[in-house]
């Protein structure tokens, strides 16, 4: 057992310095108390979230961390409208050149990184300078989706897996160090789906993930190959909305920063080689109330209680608007399509991995079945805490309110290809 990496400790805020800022933003927790790092510990980066998918960064000395809890750090709204490749476009209502935001760490979420020594991590809100959320502050939107669920009393839980590839780094002469300008990326070592012939040459390299994760205090439920070639998949345990897309952070940069003293290259990008099976970002999803899994033990099909029954059938009708928040780039269409595994197709059905939505009923034994929902169709390319708050906003929660059913299940699995006069199956069509 590795030992865990120290985390920080509260301590009693000192008195501000005369003339300083007394306010206090929201978002940093436990007003009034300042985490203490351990002294190896010089630096904490501030991550948000943009709308690109794209973690952006602002960090600060761990000696200010008190006062970045404050005040914030200043981050320009025009971040609001950046693209993948740091172009901006423009908005009416977001972003811009003109003003600042105050981007602010939630220091209930402040991490000591094992796969950065020496540095801290905390999420961030970010915030207008006169303290209102920013408009665009995608874990803001978040919370209150969260806080509303839970005003109904219901608690989401939330757990997303983790696909990456991993490859040789690209040089001058060509990718993956081969002269040719051509050539694709290649994976450090080979290796079949799910095979240990890859598992044998990444050992070292896998258990550092591991390592690292578990002194940070993330619980992972699985790790092993995945279908192309030098590509992984993590997962790990469910979580609340907010704490579940901080964690997809965490994980993301941790897998990066080992990667990189390994001297490889990581890509989280929904499709990296052409024709090979891409990189998903999956969603586990669960209703509870009053400690009560609504996903099981009702007389709705598969088990679903009715909560859950209604909040499924808003979520898979408003799918394809769903996909323009959770599969948002060109490339994520490269990689949604039949016969992938990637939920093309727009139905639901007990361990279906062609649906958009299936139902993972859980294994008979002396525990409770842990049955969840799983989201195939989402990728990497897409805001983690935009995709958790949007499936819960506007439409999902109405259907919830009327008590919408699902359609008939589809357990056969649909047709691979859709063509003239052929059927998807019952309830079932590509999204």
């Amino acid at each position: 057992m590795h030992t865990q990496s120290p985390q920080p400790r509260i301590a009693p805020a000192a008195p501000p310095a005369p003339g300083a800022p007394t306010h206090a933003f929201p978002a940093a927790q436990g007003t009034g108390q300042v985490p203490t790092l351990p002294p190896e510990v010089a630096g904490v980066a501030i991550t948000t979230v943009d709308t690109a998918g794209i973690t952006r960064v602002k960090a600060v000395p761990a000696a200010r961390l008190a006062r970045a809890g404050q005040d914030g750090v200043g981050l320009s709204p025009v971040f609001d409208v950046a693209l993948v490749d740091d172009s901006f476009t423009s908005s009416t209502y977001i972003g811009g050149p003109e003003g600042d935001l105050r981007v602010v760490p939630d220091l209930s979420g402040l991490t000591v990184l094992a796969g950065q020594p020496g540095w801290a991590w905390a999420p961030g809100d970010r915030y207008e300078q006169s303290g209102a959320p920013a408009a665009a502050c995608h874990r803001s939107f978040l919370r209150r989706v969260t806080a509303r669920a839970e005003a109904a009393g219901l608690s989401p839980l939330m757990g997303f897996e983790t696909e990456w590839i991993v490859t040789l780094p690209t040089d001058e002469t060509g990718s993956g160090g081969s002269a040719d300008a051509e050539a694709e990326p290649r994976p450090p070592a080979p290796g079949g789906a799910y095979g240990m012939t890859r598992l044998a040459p990444h050992g070292d390299y896998l258990r550092d993930i591991l390592v690292a994760l578990e002194r940070q205090g993330v619980e992972v439920l699985q790790i092993h190959p995945e279908y192309s070639p030098g590509q992984f998949e993590l997962s790990v345990a469910p979580a609340a909305p907010v704490r579940a897309a901080d964690l997809v952070v965490l994980v993301q940069e941790t897998i990066r920063a080992v990667t990189v003293r390994y001297g490889w290259e990581t890509n989280f990008g929904p499709s990296v080689l052409a024709g090979q099976v891409g990189n998903g970002r999956h969603l586990h999803l669960s209703l509870w109330r009053d400690g009560v899994n609504l996903c099981g033990g009702g007389e709705g099909p598969s088990g679903l209680r009715p909560e859950a029954e209604s909040f499924l059938a808003g979520i898979l009708g408003e799918l394809p608007a769903l996909l323009a928040v959770g599969a948002p780039s060109p490339a994520s269409y490269l990689r949604l399509a039949p016969s992938r595994w990637t939920g093309a197709f727009q139905c639901w059905g007990p361990e279906n991995r062609e649906a958009a939505l299936r139902l993972i009923p859980g294994c008979a034994g002396p525990g409770p079945r842990r049955r969840t929902p799983r989201s195939k169709c989402l990728d990497a390319a897409a805001s983690p805490y935009l995709v958790a708050g949007a499936g819960a906003r506007p439409r999902v929660s109405a259907a919830w309110k009327r008590g919408e059913r699902l359609p008939a299940a589809n357990g056969g699995g649909p047709r691979r290809n859709l063509g003239e006069g052929a059927e998807a199956g019952p309830g079932c069509r590509a999204a």
